[in-house]
């Protein structure tokens, strides 16, 4: 099971599938609350999930499909679009130097 230290975190990707643009709008979020941290936010396929992710989210119905793509990532799937936990336990993992696991 992939583990990382929140302020080792450099890539944190949104990876999606349906393409309503719900995904979207998350990494757009997150790439303002985690720019003061030096992280890139990026939006990408779940089956084109880049090679150099540290941290990659989808919806739980994906997370199997991006731990398949990305073994090498800590992946947190989160249930809804706006205010999921998730997304919190991220940002507060990678501001403060938690630990973070698939």
């Amino acid at each position: 099971m992939p583990s990382v230290n929140g302020s080792d975190v450099k890539k944190l990707v949104i990876a999606c599938d349906a393409g309503m643009g719900s995904s979207v709008m998350v990494a757009s979020t997150l790439r303002s609350k985690l720019a003061s941290q030096g992280v890139e936010v990026v939006h990408t396929p779940v089956s084109e999930i880049p090679a150099d992710a540290t941290v990659v989210m989808c919806h739980a119905g994906l997370a199997a499909r991006a731990t398949s793509t990305a073994p090498h990532a800590v992946v947190v799937p989160f249930s809804i679009f706006i205010g999921d936990p998730a997304f919190t336990k991220v940002e507060n993992a990678i501001k403060n130097g938690e630990t973070l696991e698939s």
